[in-house]
């Protein structure tokens, strides 16, 4: 057993609209698509479905192939019948966290393409774990279904004064 901590590789969103869904990390948060497929399911790895249940699996990626990934997982046969989309973040909700190159356009695009834009872009500061002081452009959004995304931009990073 390694010495190291996990490393997360992708984590796995349900959808109710894979066309819909992959349309909007690509062209919100300019991910690609890495997988695309079809499978049955066999029962066993997944808390979730049946044993026979075909699903559709595509996972985008981001800058890198091994970790930050997003999967997205419809079911296809029989179909799952989904609950209200969600407009706020609650328990068991997952709040992920972006790096982006442009706030503005990641809120402009999310809200062409329908989705909620939470908090419209913002200047807004924080420190770092280093004692830097972080300066960002930042918006909020959610996918479209109800999937909640703080997307910053980094604008400015102020060293702390005693740094090295």
């Amino acid at each position: 057993m390694s010495d190291w901590p996990a490393l997360i590789k992708r984590t796995t969103l349900i959808v109710r609209d894979m066309a819909a869904s992959r349309r909007w990390y690509e062209q919100v948060l300019g991910m690609q698509v890495w997988m695309d497929t079809e499978f049955v399911l066999s029962g066993e790895g997944l808390a979730a479905g049946a044993e026979g249940d075909r699903t559709h699996l595509v996972i985008m990626r981001g800058e890198h192939d091994r970790i930050g990934m997003i999967g997205l997982l419809q079911w296809l046969d029989p179909p799952w019948p989904a609950p209200p989309v969600p407009t706020e973040v609650a328990y068991g909700a997952p709040v992920f966290v972006v790096e982006c190159d442009d706030a503005e356009r990641v809120a402009a695009r999310a809200a062409a393409l329908g989705s909620r834009v939470h908090c419209p872009p913002r200047i807004w500061s924080t420190r770092g774990a280093r004692g830097e002081l972080r300066h960002f452009v930042g918006t909020s959004v959610f996918d479209p279904d109800g999937h909640f995304y703080e997307c910053n931009q980094v604008t400015a990073i102020d060293e702390p004064e005693d740094a090295p």
